[in-house]
């Protein structure tokens, strides 16, 4: 068995979802999970992994890596990922594709720009 499909399994089982309860969270098949448990089964894909995570509550990293705590230290846990720092159309997107391209400095700039629009 791949390291990734006894990660995925583990999380699966400390969480005590059944394959079909966690496919039905994550938007999948229960084959899918079936699969990405197996041994020689397909990978689940960044997306995916980020779903599983947040819906078994365990770190991102150690789920995808192997590294890191299995789980949160402390009450409050760490999001796997921040939801609302991703382009939600393509507006969006093309907007922070040029802003990362710009230099430290003209970064400022535009988010000032941007604060003055906002007004």
């Amino acid at each position: 068995m791949s390291a990734l499909s006894l990660r995925v399994r583990k999380a699966r089982v400390q969480a005590a979802l059944s394959q079909a309860e966690l496919a039905r969270k994550i938007g999948v098949r229960r084959s899918a999970v079936t699969q990405w448990e197996h041994p020689t089964g397909t990978t689940p894909s960044v997306d995916h992994l980020i779903k599983l995570a947040l819906e078994t509550g365990v770190n991102f990293e150690w789920l995808a890596t192997g590294r890191g705590p299995t789980h949160c230290e402390g009450n409050e846990p760490i999001p796997a990922v921040i939801i609302d720092d991703y382009a939600r159309d393509e507006h969006e997107s093309l907007a922070l594709t040029q802003f990362r391209r710009l230099a430290p400095s003209r970064r400022r700039m535009a988010l000032e720009i941007l604060e003055i629009l906002a007004r």
